[in-house]
């Protein structure tokens, strides 16, 4: 198991006696591809800064490889930051900005050299030595800021918001660009976006932040599958939040209809909130006796691969349904599914509660 490389204790901030951070506390693996994803003010950039040496917590220690790092100034710290406006020099050239962490750390020119040619050759830019940042695209100046912070050899990168500037394919391909880098480099990611898609395709581990609080850590896989609480659920992706009674253990009853899941703990007869995820829902014959539920498709959207639809049940709930396989508004159907497909949380009972994201 890999050990720490960086450590997050009790960290408060507050701007203007506004709470940001509030008793934040994570620790994040070596070597590991870390995002903090969440909506804007949610914290994770301040987070990102506090790491960075860019501020200073109001409370609360950042370790780095088991040392105090939290008054260490920025420069002095074993990390590098790639913003999202990349702060380039244009009256540069990109030797001249890949280079220029190495020039105030008087590397000898040879150095410097082999230096921004690996680094060049990192980024798919083999040969752009002396030309301009203006002659860039957007893509081209971002591998520009990301070679000229891995030069420096980081043990930690951080990337905020780099990909926000750039257009959807140009952004997927860079996705995959700095999955390959963080391969080949060995060196640990911590990245920052408000994009759900972003964060599931490229990351080791997510950190779903809101209100000053992590709501939720975890896999990609986890945070999709097994949302603790419904912020994390209705932020990752689309889904069915329903109101249910947990029966007893195994055992929701939504909307007035039994079903069957696979999760345990909640009491007996307890109001729960219920995640069904639009994929995890079935749409079956209307007389087929696995038919839990029962409506009326009402609304379709083509979305290429997939049909997006809408179901009307008799309480009025519209399910989001999500499809290979077309059924017409108007249709009379079934719903089912699987037991394993049905996410059972905890109703928060207060907007704090709501806010801390507590699973009792």
């Amino acid at each position: 198991m890999s050990r720490n490389l960086l450590e997050l204790q009790n960290i408060t901030k507050s701007y203007d006696g506004q709470l940001i951070l509030d008793d934040l506390t994570l620790d994040i693996h070596e070597n590991s591809f870390v995002t903090f994803l969440g909506p804007s003010g949610c914290g994770k950039t301040t987070t990102l800064r506090i790491i960075g040496g860019f501020e200073k917590p109001d409370k609360g220690r950042v370790l780095f490889d088991g040392k105090d790092i939290t008054n260490l100034p920025a420069n002095k710290r074993q990390l590098n930051t790639v913003f999202q406006k990349y702060a380039l020099f244009p009256h540069m050239s990109i030797e001249d900005n890949i280079a220029f962490g190495l020039r105030i750390k008087n590397k000898t020119d040879a150095y410097i050299k082999d230096k921004i040619k690996y680094a060049l050759k990192l980024v798919n830019l083999d040969g752009f030595e002396k030309r301009s940042i203006d002659s860039l695209s957007g893509g081209q100046q971002q591998r520009i800021a990301i070679a000229r912070a891995i030069v420096n050899e980081p043990r930690l990168l951080l990337l905020d918001e780099p990909l926000g500037a750039l257009d959807l394919k140009l952004r997927q391909e860079m996705q995959y660009e700095l999955i390959r880098l963080k391969n080949e480099l060995g060196i640990t990611f911590i990245y920052v976006t408000h994009d759900q898609e972003e964060a599931l395709t490229m990351s080791d581990y997510v950190v779903v932040m809101n209100q000053g609080y992590i709501q939720q850590a975890g896999s990609p896989e986890q945070i999709y599958n097994e949302p603790e609480n419904a912020f994390v659920a209705d932020f990752i992706g689309d889904s069915n939040i329903v109101p249910g009674i947990m029966v007893e253990d195994y055992h929701v009853r939504i909307f007035g209809a039994d079903f069957k899941c696979v999760d345990a703990g909640f009491g007996n007869n307890k109001p729960v909130d219920v995640v069904i995820r639009p994929e995890d829902l079935e749409i079956i014959d209307d007389d087929d006796p696995r038919a839990i539920l029962h409506g009326e498709m009402t609304h379709i959207i083509f979305k290429g691969e997939i049909y997006e639809m809408e179901c009307t049940t008799p309480d009025g709930f519209e399910w989001l349904i999500h499809s290979t396989e077309l059924h017409e508004p108007g249709k009379k159907v079934g719903l089912y599914v699987k037991p394993s497909n049905i996410q059972v949380m905890n109703k928060p009972e207060s907007e704090d509660e709501e806010a801390l994201g507590v699973e009792e």
